[in-house]
């Protein structure tokens, strides 16, 4: 399988719920943001079948630790593995949902 390294933004695209994933990812419990059942990116959509990972990343500042951005690895419908990131700090009307990398089938 070749990753590749994308870094490109996402639209939320509202489909149907299962078990692990919610229709409004605005929507969360807590801090943490709940993964969409799918996005769109380019010129397809990118369907969560199976989240393989979740983890969070943090940044310091002025000797305080803030949590910085939600991590998701999951199988797409596709056979492909995608990294997308919820980016906490994100100003209004910017995107929040980023799609990392993206790796290919076998």
């Amino acid at each position: 399988m070749a990753k590749h390294f994308v870094s490109e933004p996402l639209t939320v695209r509202h489909a149907p719920c299962h078990a692990e994933v919610s229709k409004h990812p605005e929507e969360s419990r807590g801090n943490e943001p709940q993964l969409p059942a799918a996005f769109h990116w380019r010129d397809e959509t990118l369907e969560v079948k199976a989240v393989r990972n979740t983890r969070r990343s943090t940044k310091d500042d002025r000797g305080d630790t803030y949590l910085k951005r939600h991590w998701f690895e999951f199988e797409t419908g596709a056979g492909r593995i995608a990294t997308v990131y919820y980016d906490r700090a994100a100003k209004r009307g910017q995107p929040r949902w980023w799609l990392y990398a993206i790796e290919d089938g076998c």
